[in-house]
């Protein structure tokens, strides 16, 4: 529990540090843009009233009350879990470390402070808490189905062994 935690926080204080960056350089210039790689990745800043991909305008603080319920979904789940694995430990401690830093910015400003582009695919702006969201989940999965000491248990992940039972030695 203590490794999720710290994990969360990493991303946590990330996104907030990156966001107050951000926000301050456009408060003091008025302007917000710069290539990181050009073709690849620029910085500009996106006040976003949605959620994912700008989605759902106007219901900030219902997502507020979701990232509460996302994250103690999370802290339930690792404390009754008799057996998980470290993937999941860390992809939902980095799920519940950015759905909070998303619920901070609504919750203070009234949007979420979105600031990283591709430039090489159309993909709308995002921000470290929407990495952490997006790759914990990845990782949780990848760990809940293939690492998970309890779905060795359950046979889970015994399909390719399942198979080899019928090779008839070759």
């Amino acid at each position: 529990m203590i490794v999720g935690a710290a994990f969360a926080l990493v991303f946590l204080v990330a996104d907030q540090l990156s966001k107050e960056v951000v926000r301050g350089w456009v408060a003091e210039h008025g302007l917000f843009f710069m290539h990181v790689i050009p073709g690849v990745v620029h910085l500009e800043y996106v006040e976003n009233t949605g959620v994912a991909f700008g989605l759902a305008s106007g219901f900030g603080y219902a997502f507020v009350l979701l990232a509460a319920v996302v994250v103690a979904a999370v802290v339930i789940y690792l404390l009754r879990a008799p057996r998980i694995s470290r993937c999941e430990v860390v992809g939902l401690a980095m799920l519940a470390g950015g759905a909070v830093g998303n619920a901070i910015d609504r919750a203070v400003h009234g949007f979420v402070t979105d600031f990283i582009a591709t430039t090489f695919i159309d993909f709308p702006v995002f921000n470290i808490a929407d990495i952490g969201i997006t790759v914990g989940v990845v990782i949780a999965l990848i760990g809940f189905i293939f690492l998970s000491p309890a779905a060795h248990e359950h046979g889970a992940t015994d399909a390719p062994e399942a198979g080899r039972e019928h090779d008839h030695g070759r």
